[in-house]
């Protein structure tokens, strides 16, 4: 974790460089990549990580709480390596089997197949592609005969296209990709319907749950970021006034209530987590409801974080509205984030028909 500190400490002395980028700092990328940090979820006997979910989570809201994009990439790197156990061994060792190796992910089925011999023909064309600017492969969704898969395409046969001009998290680098008529070997395909191939618990956890928990812990470590950032310049006193900012009772309390809001969320989250990964230890499927708490405690976390860093920028008042104010791209981080539909507001639905008793679809839990 100390090493981590020292990569969010840069993340966060960057951040400008990154976001005028909108890719990670080339620095940043090579301490993050020097430390494993992208590879928390590929099998160790790939030279993976295997970490443990809270463990991984916690080290992508550290830094996070540097810099938001560059605990996104960190964590959604992680959720792309655990595709390491739903591919053959051979096409597992082919994408991860350079130790320096990355792999970004999006499994929308925005693709289409074709069946040739020995494999798939890929065509489609990708958009969200986090982290592509410093990926190796690229784990990309498409139907195949009516059936929903993912192939492992090198970056070398994409054209990635320059369309990532957002409000927030431009240091993402979340562009476009463009796969045409890409042979893909069948050991380079994969379902994440039906499951891993190899075993374990971390695979054993669920992975749609994952797929949302890394959206959240950026979310979680930009919040706590920007009270860090408020706290930073609440020492200084507005003009006509003979108090500083922090010598305010209303500041006071609502800091306060800030703070206790995110520490809150953010228990349930782990708490959540840590319920999931404790059932993920035995033989059996993690239970619905186990699955439900997580996606729940992800949704919850982002959006109570999304509410705090807009209530910190608006306490922040005249200093918080200009280019280059970290709390102006905390609060434009915030509400990107949010956005995300693994965490938006109708992904609520779905954990609450768990709740009722009501029959929903689960298996992207």
């Amino acid at each position: 974790m100390a090493d981590v500190r020292t990569v969010a400490d840069l993340a966060r002395e960057v951040a400008p460089e990154t976001e005028a980028g909108r890719t990670l700092a080339p620095e940043l990328v090579e301490a993050i990549r020097g430390q494993g940090l992208f590879r928390l979820g590929v099998p160790r006997s790939l030279g993976g990580g295997e970490s443990p979910p809270a463990e991984t989570l916690a080290l992508a809201e550290t830094i996070a709480r540097g810099d938001a994009s560059a605990g996104w990439c960190v964590s959604i790197a992680a959720t792309s390596g655990l595709l390491a156990a739903y591919l053959p061994e051979s096409g597992a060792q082919e994408v991860f089997g350079d130790v320096r190796s990355v792999a970004a992910g999006v499994w929308a089925p925005k693709g289409r197949g074709v069946t040739v011999d020995g494999g798939v023909v890929v065509s489609g064309q990708w958009s969200f592609c986090s982290g592509i600017g410093h990926a190796d492969w690229l784990f990309a969704g498409f139907v195949h005969d009516g059936a929903l898969k993912v192939a492992a395409l090198p970056k070398t046969a994409l054209e990635v296209l320059d369309t990532w001009h957002t409000t927030g998290l431009r240091g993402t680098g979340s562009h476009d990709c463009v796969a045409r008529d890409v042979f893909v070997p069948d050991s380079r395909i994969l379902s994440v319907l039906d499951g891993p191939l190899r075993d374990g618990a971390l695979y054993r956890f669920p992975v749609f749950g994952f797929f949302a928990s890394s959206v959240a812990v950026a979310a979680l470590g930009n919040a706590f970021g920007a009270l860090d950032d408020f706290v930073a310049l609440a020492g200084r006193t507005p003009l006509g006034s003979s108090r500083t900012v922090a010598e305010r009772g209303s500041t006071q309390a609502a800091v306060a209530s800030a703070s206790a809001s995110l520490r809150a969320a953010r228990a349930f989250f782990y708490e959540a987590v840590s319920e999931a990964w404790e059932a993920a230890q035995g033989s059996e499927p993690v239970p619905v409801e186990a699955r439900a708490g997580v996606r729940l405690a992800a949704t919850h976390a982002t959006r109570t974080a999304r509410e705090v860093v807009s209530s910190l920028y608006d306490l922040a008042g005249g200093g918080a509205i200009y280019d280059g104010a970290p709390i102006q791209r905390r609060f434009r981080d915030a509400h990107t984030a949010s956005a995300h539909f693994q965490v938006n507001a109708t992904s609520f639905e779905l954990p609450g028909k768990v709740l009722l008793g009501v029959p929903a679809r689960t298996e992207q839990l």
